[in-house]
């Protein structure tokens, strides 16, 4: 099955993809398990790494060949710096990007279970580094073939998606809550990507399969698709659902996860253009992400494409 939305021409576009959402700095805690309370233990592993959804969704873009460009907001402080260089360094283009003035950058901590690498975020963000739909550049967020957007601030996605879709580009979103705004955010969305929770709280409806109709009935996407972690990915196209499974790689961390299979979607489509097969798609994505969790960190093992070609020679399971 083809893709149902085709790609807009690369002329004129500066960008094969634009990010605009969220950066952060993670500091990450690799613990034995996760602690109960009024306990004590060991910090196994720690590291500062970047991250945020749509910065580290840029970065898988980057290293796997596209023209990438991110569009935020950075603190002025160490961290802030820090998180432009680190984006720079990967070859994405942050000229966009906004410094807030006196704020510190956007930071989680996140604590990893050692033994099976899942993660819970603990996070804090300055409202000076909000976004706004005043804050919108639409040459800026129209300079690519395909615009990602996250849903932290809606009301600013929602802005850069409207132009994004004006210009002719295609338009993602990583959506992992919800909140308000979010149903005029996915009204202008070509592809819905959702966590795993995302469908059953915005529908009501707990089947998977009823949810993922719900969003297709209510926002008209062309594609609506939830990541579920070991389990894979599930996507709609019309009425065809398509499972498409994980791939099996040694997991140190998931953090990232979600945003490197953004990433990876966008890639593989881009990989395929007018011709590019739904199946092909979801499985790249699958296999971005799944080798992102042999590192720390969101963005530590975000893969190369020879990485995940030799995946996906290798198959699922």
């Amino acid at each position: 099955m083809r893709m149902p939305i085709g790609l807009p021409s690369p002329a004129g576009r500066h960008f094969d993809v634009v990010g605009f959402g969220l950066n952060m700095t993670d500091l990450l805690v690799v613990v034995e398990r996760f602690p109960r309370p009024d306990s004590k233990q060991p910090i196994r592993r720690h590291a500062y790494s970047p991250g945020g959804q749509a910065a580290s969704a840029m970065v898988a873009c980057a290293r796997l060949g596209w023209r990438a460009c991110y569009v935020g907001c950075f603190g002025d402080d160490d961290n802030g710096r820090r998180g432009r260089s680190s984006l720079a360094a990967e070859g994405v283009d942050v000229a966009a990007c906004r410094v807030a003035p006196d704020t510190r950058n956007g930071m989680s901590v996140i604590l990893v279970d050692e033994g099976t690498g899942e993660r819970t975020v603990l996070w804090t963000r300055d409202a000076g580094l909000k976004l706004r739909p005043d804050d919108v550049d639409p040459a800026a967020v129209c300079a690519g073939r395909v615009l990602l957007v996250d849903c932290h601030e809606t009301a600013a996605s929602t802005a850069a998606a409207r132009a994004a879709r004006r210009s002719g580009a295609r338009t993602v979103v990583d959506v992992e809550h919800v909140r308000d705004g979010i149903d005029a955010l996915l009204a202008e969305i070509d592809v819905i990507v959702t966590a795993q929770e995302l469908p059953a709280a915005l529908t009501g409806k707990g089947a998977p399969g009823a949810a993922l109709r719900a969003i297709r009935d209510a926002y008209r996407p062309g594609l609506v698709c939830m990541t579920l972690g070991a389990e894979g990915s599930l996507a709609l196209v019309g009425d065809v659902e398509v499972r498409t499974p994980a791939f099996r790689v040694p997991v140190v961390d998931t953090t990232g996860a979600g945003d490197v299979f953004s990433g990876g979607f966008i890639s593989g489509w881009l990989r395929g253009g007018d011709g590019a097969e739904v199946e092909d798609v979801l499985r790249y994505a699958n296999a971005a992400a799944a080798l992102k969790c042999r590192g720390l960190g969101a963005r530590e093992a975000s893969p190369t494409p020879a990485e995940v070609e030799a995946l996906l020679a290798r198959g699922s399971g």
